[in-house]
């Protein structure tokens, strides 16, 4: 088993001819990933990549029954192309675009309120990664190893570090969410861990996060309440200025739980093993996972 993809998933990419689309739709092909075709109106019924491209989602859940679409759209466009891939019947969208304005995050997310079946991962993320079976995003697939530890993450660039760190202490990752850094986004990191936490094949989580938001303390509070597995976890933005946006659009800090600080103290208390640095989350985990701590 694994958490929202595996070699089985039949995986499409909207905005399929475009560049973005087509530079890393290549890439997720050449690390093995069931990638059936994509989507771009106006030219279906034509090839790319070797690929069939569709006009519309429900083409390619009709003709190609595809299960997981992996959004590039532009941002203008995108709200409406997750939209339109539950509409279709995609359980699992993952949207990759930066840049989508919060009204229209709004509203996806008050339209898919009444598609409970459906998933939708980000948007502003680097997507999500079962090693060895399918990668649906931007990560780096040679950096993953198969393996049983789960890592949740707001940061990118954070996902990679913690990647190399367990691969590099000799653990491999079961699978890798990214949920983005946008003020609204499809999944939170409660929702994602309680994926991994009810995974078999995971065995430990790595639960990256930010200033800004309640969600990790909301994912803390349950994994107090309901975990069974070992949780390291490390807050970003330790340093930031209050009331200054970091990066991300929802990297800014809006009252005093929403501090590394504040969020470090309830991960703790909440019995997580919290780390400073993010240099120390691979250690950190092998400790967890031999009973060490």
């Amino acid at each position: 088993m694994s958490v929202l993809v595996n070699k089985d998933s039949r995986i499409i990419v909207q905005g399929f001819t475009g560049k973005e689309g087509t530079f890393h739709a290549t890439q997720m092909l050449e690390y093995g990933t069931n990638l059936i075709g994509g989507v771009t109106p106006g030219k279906g019924g034509t090839s790319h990549l070797d690929k069939p491209v569709y006009n519309t989602v429900s083409d390619a859940v009709k003709l190609g029954g595809a299960d997981v679409s992996v959004i590039f759209v532009p941002p203008p466009f995108a709200a409406d192309a997750i939209m339109e891939a539950a509409d279709a019947g995609i359980k699992v969208i993952i949207c990759i675009t930066e840049g989508i304005p919060v009204q229209d995050m709004v509203k996806v997310k008050a339209y898919l309120e009444d598609k409970p079946e459906c998933r939708l991962v980000g948007p502003n993320c680097p997507g999500v990664i079962t090693p060895g079976e399918a990668k649906c995003g931007i990560m780096p697939g040679f950096i993953h190893n198969p393996g049983r530890i789960g890592i949740v993450s707001r940061s990118g660039t954070l996902t990679y570090e913690a990647v190399d760190q367990v691969t590099k202490a000799g653990m491999g990752q079961s699978t890798c969410i990214g949920i983005g850094g946008d003020p609204i986004v499809g999944t939170t990191t409660k929702e994602a861990v309680q994926m991994l936490m009810n995974d078999p094949d995971t065995d430990g989580i790595i639960m990256i996060g930010e200033i800004g938001g309640g969600m990790e303390a909301e994912a803390a509070h349950y994994v107090k309440r309901y975990g069974t597995k070992p949780v390291v976890g490390f807050i970003a933005g330790q340093t930031a200025p209050k009331g200054r946006k970091m990066g991300h659009a929802g990297a800014i800090i809006g009252g005093a739980d929403d501090t590394a600080e504040a969020k470090m103290k309830i991960m703790a208390e909440c019995g997580i093993h919290v780390v400073h640095s993010p240099a120390s989350i691979g250690e950190m985990m092998r400790k967890a996972m031999a009973g060490e701590l």
